[in-house]
């Protein structure tokens, strides 16, 4: 069966904008190609938070290719902005540079576009077409179109696992990892893309990590810790890096209301301490979401132990999920058994747009949740 050009260019424009991603948020990642005849004569994609948009460097990709975009179609991820902020609207530039066709993958329902940008395409004379790889283009910025309807940041889940659901050793090597160099530089990325990575009280205890995406390029995340009791040691890696990147300790009001001095102690170190409700002995997490959003964490990275990941999971918060599973069996030298947690879950969770890619040996499972298209139908 004969492949649909369109469909086939709009595939390259979502490429392209899978390109952005970790370095464009919170803006949305966009990619876009223009054609001329058949032929690709310019692409570009949004590359940097505050940089220029995809349209306009597929613009500028024609002029150094001494192309001429007049009458050509446009093939771009999401609906081009028309209001100019830390760059020129792009339907503007559409307009003078005389593109005739414009294929939207997704419209932007931001109250600053939800369709204002493709009236005034329109209105100019250009024939607009929606809905092109509309699902595919919607699961690329899930993220800003969540946080858009919702006010809530895109929940991922990752972790890194044996083939029998151990995610660490019994001892307390570091230098024993679960998965290998590859997998962790995966994992890297997913911490670059996240405005903020959240991990338990006792993860901080038994591993005392940095949760700094390594290498580090531009701005970390926020550094968040589930810590009703305020036992994160004053010692440690976070706290003592506070200058790299925020540190924020949840915990419960009554908590709060109790240990004024352990706040103080934190606080004077330079932790920052968000106050939620209590549920069932724990950090409300559904009140957590509500209060990082307004503090405009559009991705949230959890990297916690087995009860953290199944909390998320069981609460239904979880919208894409990455695993990395190591080809290893640890038995009685593996601790911290995800499967015994995964038991707590009501109902079994069925992914949707499941990919895995072999990286030397470890295998790497992407996925998201239902409640994830949920959130951006």
């Amino acid at each position: 069966m004969e492949k649909d050009p369109n469909e086939q260019f709009m595939l390259k424009a979502l490429k392209l904008a899978k390109k952005g991603i970790g370095s464009v948020e919170p803006n949305p990642a966009v990619g876009a190609v223009i054609v001329k005849n058949g032929e690709l004569i310019g692409k570009g994609y949004h590359k940097k938070f505050g940089f220029a948009h995809a349209e306009v460097n597929a613009l500028e990709d024609c002029r150094k290719k001494r192309r001429s975009p007049k009458g050509a179609t446009l093939y771009v991820s999401l609906e081009p902005c028309c209001v100019e902020g830390k760059t020129p609207a792009c339907t503007e530039a559409l307009i003078q540079a005389g593109i005739s066709n414009v294929y939207v993958g997704c419209i932007d329902p931001s109250p600053k576009a939800s369709g204002r940008g493709l009236k005034l395409l329109r209105k100019a004379g250009i024939e607009v077409y929606t809905g092109l790889c509309e699902e595919k283009a919607k699961l690329l910025n899930g993220p800003f179109l969540k946080f858009i309807k919702t006010k809530k940041p895109w929940v991922i889940v990752k972790w890194a696992q044996t083939l029998d659901g151990k995610l660490a050793y019994t001892d307390t090597d570091s230098n024993r990892w679960i998965s290998n160099e590859k997998s962790r530089k995966q994992a890297h990325h997913l911490r670059r893309r996240a405005q903020a990575v959240l991990v338990g009280i006792k993860t901080v205890l038994a591993d005392d990590p940095l949760l700094t995406p390594r290498p580090a390029r531009g701005k970390s995340p926020t550094r968040i810790v589930l810590d009703r009791r305020l036992r994160t040691p004053l010692t440690s890696q976070l706290l003592q890096t506070v200058e790299q990147a925020p540190v924020l300790i949840i915990t419960t009001r009554q908590t709060y209301k109790n240990k004024s001095k352990r706040i103080h102690k934190l606080t004077q170190r330079g932790a920052q301490i968000l106050v939620v409700p209590s549920k069932d002995g724990k950090c409300d997490l559904v009140s957590l979401l509500r209060a990082l959003g307004r503090r405009h964490i559009y991705q949230l990275l959890v990297e916690g132990g087995p009860k953290v990941i199944t909390s998320f999971l069981q609460e239904n918060l979880a919208d894409e999920i990455h695993v990395f599973i190591a080809p290893k069996i640890l038995a009685g030298a593996g601790s911290a058994d995800l499967t015994k947690c995964l038991k707590l879950l009501k109902d079994s969770l069925d992914l949707q747009h499941v990919e895995t890619k072999s990286l030397d040996g470890d295998i790497h499972l992407s996925a998201y949740t239902p409640s994830a298209l949920k959130s951006i139908e």
